[in-house]
């Protein structure tokens, strides 16, 4: 029987660590692993942030923004945990998990955003050579 002398309080309780449960208290801010189901059986951890926290009456919720970094993308997702929430678990951030590189994130969010800026580059040069040679032929089929 594993057992632990605990203190609350000034006052020493013997618990036994077989039947305990640990209860968790977060706030805006805090920083969390979110568990998330993936395919199949198969789960995959996230670094978070508790972003908020939803009273509703019947279904309290918890908002988190996760990172979610593959080798060439980094995005920011949010998931609402409540009572009703499966297959997702968060917990909080222990001093041994190895937070992401800031740089590393941030730069690999840059490079979507110039991928994205080359899309926005690439469909207005589509837009304006539909519009020089395609145009005619609209007008064309409007005077008939």
């Amino acid at each position: 029987m594993e057992k632990r002398i605990v203190e609350i309080k000034g006052v020493k309780m013997e618990v036994d660590l077989r039947t305990a449960t640990t209860i968790d208290s977060f706030k805006v801010g805090d920083k969390v692993r979110v568990l998330k189901k993936q395919y199949s059986d198969t789960f995959k951890v996230y670094s978070g942030i508790i972003t908020g926290f939803v009273m509703f009456k019947t279904l309290p919720t918890i908002v988190v923004a996760y990172l979610d970094v593959s080798y060439n993308s980094a995005n920011i997702e949010f998931i609402n945990i409540n009572e009703k929430t499966e297959d997702v678990e968060i917990a909080p951030v222990t001093d041994y998990d190895i937070p992401w590189e800031k740089a590393n994130v941030v730069e690999s969010m840059d490079r979507e955003i110039e991928k994205k800026k080359h899309e926005v580059r690439d469909l207005e040069m589509k837009k304006e050579y539909f519009l020089k040679c395609f145009g005619m032929y609209f007008e064309d089929a409007v005077k008939e």
